[in-house]
Order: C-alpha cells, then sequence, then structure tokens
C-alpha cells in the first residue's frame, strides 16, 4: 500500500468529460469514454506523477452507478499502475461509499480521495468511526481524506487528525488548500499523513515545512498540467527562488477568480461550473456539459472563468509548453 513518503510530484485532479446532452436531468450514459482516455494518456505524458478522479470537479456526487462504474473502469485502464491513481468514492451514505470503494480498489485503484456522507453533518466521533470502518474494511486502500469543510459541513480540528492515526492506518494524506496550522498538522499526526496543498498554496506550504511539501493538487492540471507540476518540481528541488516566480505567475493567471474564491458562499454554489468553464477555454480538455442540477451560472462568473482558461493557456506558452500539447489535443 502506498505511505505518505511515496507522494511526490503533481496529482492532478480532472472533471468526469461529458457527452453531448449530459446536462439534462434525463441523461443516461453521459460519461465521454474516449476524451477521458485521452486527457489521461496527455496527463501521463505530460507530468503529472498522480491522479485523483471524482472529486467535486469530478462530479461525483452527481454521477450514477453506472455512470461511476464506466468512467472508473476507464480511468483504471489507462493508468494501468502507471502512477498512483486516487478514486473519489463520496456518497450519501456509509454503504453507498463502500460500493464504490470497493470496486474502485477491485479495478485497480491504488487509493481513494475521501470525503464524508453528505447528508447530516458528521460529529468527531462520526467521523473517526466512517474512516476507521473504511481503513478496516479495505486495508489495502490508501486514504486521501478530503478535507473541506464547507463541503462536508465539518471543521477538522486538530484533536480529529491527532486520533485519526491511530483508529484509520490507511489514510495517508490529507487534500488541502491552506498552510495556516501546519506545523501543528505535522505534529499531531507525526509525519504519517501528507497535507497535500493545490498548486496555489505550494509556496506557502514550502515555506512553512519544505521537507514535508513533497506532492500538490491541481484542477489546473486539467487545462495543462506544466505550471503546476514545474512549482512541485522546485519545491522538490529546494529552488525557493523558483518556487516563488513560479507562484506569481500562477497567482496572475488565476486572478480573474480570486474574488470568487474569496467569497465561500458564492464559490460552493458555482465551483463545478468555474472550473469546467475554465478548463474548456483552455483547451487542453474537453470537459463537455456540467451536469445537472448544477449547470447554471451567472454570466459575469462564467467569463471570470473564461478569463482564467485563457490566461492559462498564456501562462503555458510562456513556459514554452502549450503549442505541442495543443496539436495532440485537436
Amino acid at each position: 500500500m502506498l505511505t505518505s513518503a511515496d507522494l511526490r510530484g503533481l496529482y492532478a485532479i480532472i472533471p468526469t468529460p461529458a457527452r453531448p446532452g449530459a446536462e439534462a436531468i434525463t441523461a443516461t450514459n453521459t460519461v465521454d469514454l474516449d476524451e477521458t482516455e485521452r486527457l489521461v494518456t496527455n496527463l501521463l505524458q505530460d507530468g503529472a506523477s498522480g491522479l485523483i478522479v471524482l472529486g467535486t470537479t469530478g462530479e461525483c456526487a452527481t454521477l450514477t452507478d453506472a455512470d461511476y462504474d464506466r468512467f472508473v473502469d476507464c480511468v483504471c485502464r489507462v493508468v494501468d499502475r502507471q502512477v498512483p491513481l486516487f478514486v473519489g468514492a463520496t456518497a450519501l451514505g456509509g454503504q453507498a461509499a463502500f460500493r464504490r470503494l470497493s470496486f474502485a480498489r477491485e479495478q485497480g485503484a491504488d487509493g481513494s480521495l475521501l470525503g464524508m456522507p453528505m447528508w447530516q453533518p458528521m460529529t468527531t466521533d462520526m467521523a473517526l468511526k466512517y474512516y476507521a470502518e473504511v481503513s478496516e474494511a479495505l486495508p489495502s486502500l490508501a486514504i486521501m481524506v478530503y478535507a473541506n469543510a464547507r463541503a462536508f459541513r465539518y471543521d477538522f480540528p486538530l484533536e480529529f487528525w491527532q486520533a485519526l492515526i491511530k483508529v484509520a492506518p490507511t489514510v495517508i494524506s490529507a487534500k488541502y488548500s491552506r498552510a495556516q496550522g501546519l506545523a501543528n498538522l505535522i505534529e499531531a499526526t507525526e509525519r504519517r499523513i501528507n497535507f497535500m496543498p493545490i498548486d496555489m498554496s505550494v509556496a506557502d506550504f514550502y515555506e512553512a515545512s519544505p521537507e514535508t511539501t513533497t506532492a500538490c493538487w491541481a484542477t489546473a492540471a486539467a487545462m495543462g498540467p506544466e505550471p503546476a507540476a514545474l512549482v512541485i518540481d522546485a519545491a522538490l528541488q529546494g529552488d525557493a527562488a523558483r518556487v516563488k516566480a513560479l507562484d506569481a505567475e500562477i497567482a496572475w493567471s488565476n486572478e480573474p477568480i480570486m474574488d470568487l474564491l474569496a467569497q465561500p458562499d458564492i464559490f460552493a454554489s458555482y465551483n463545478i461550473q468555474i472550473e469546467k468553464i475554465r478548463i474548456a477555454t483552455a483547451g487542453y480538455c474537453r470537459p463537455g456539459p456540467i451536469r445537472s442540477p448544477y449547470n447554471s451560472i451567472p454570466e459575469e462568473y462564467a467569463e471570470a472563468a473564461r478569463e482564467c482558461g485563457r490566461r492559462w493557456i498564456e501562462l503555458r506558452k510562456r513556459l514554452g509548453s502549450a503549442p505541442a500539447v495543443a496539436a495532440r489535443a485537436g
């Protein structure tokens, strides 16, 4: 099984490509498997060290079980254990999540990006029991905690992490965004959990704890992985100046959507839409329509997302990576 020390480099988070008509509430068989295969193949060629699928951007909550299974089967087949693969399995209840986890493991996933069941908010006792049960039931599946406090209506306090390493030994990582309190988290978990930052926060994590900043995640990777891959590579090489310079470049590309990211209530309602629109604009991936019921967004927010995608194209050109990738995507 993977350990926290195995997590190095860029972990690309991808959308679940959708076929035309997938936005309709009556739609079935919505996954574009050809685009899925093409996207995963290109990401592996272009610098991704691992993949994370079926999180929020992957529309995990809106996929039917049939679509979930088709997509997971395709991704696992294409990855074929070339890099670590984490498959999301969040569902309304524990038994539904377990079915998804079991299927992903059978198909060859190394781990799961695992959030909490999404109906009632969980207490710390409930949360610990849930991860402990998953860890016991699937001892060969590495768990990356989906530490999204707003989505799961749980604050992930320090006492949760302190207890988690004792009751759920297969938890090796956490999808994280902010460096605040990082030193306390690392100490509380005895370095057994890799708190993996978003590409936009690599510089902050590196400043706080350079020795543990070994991997990052990026939904931006679906617009072309090179900028995110380069910033975490600079951290691995101990090149603080390069980390800072690339952080500024990534910040510039994300500037059009920063006002939306800074308003948690707004971003929570338009997270999927913003991601899929900017990804579609950047042209590295064809994410397809947004599945119901989230296929609605104010035009001003959509334009901000498009401008973000356009800036990512420009950033990739400045880094010398866009033309060849675009030719393959055509």
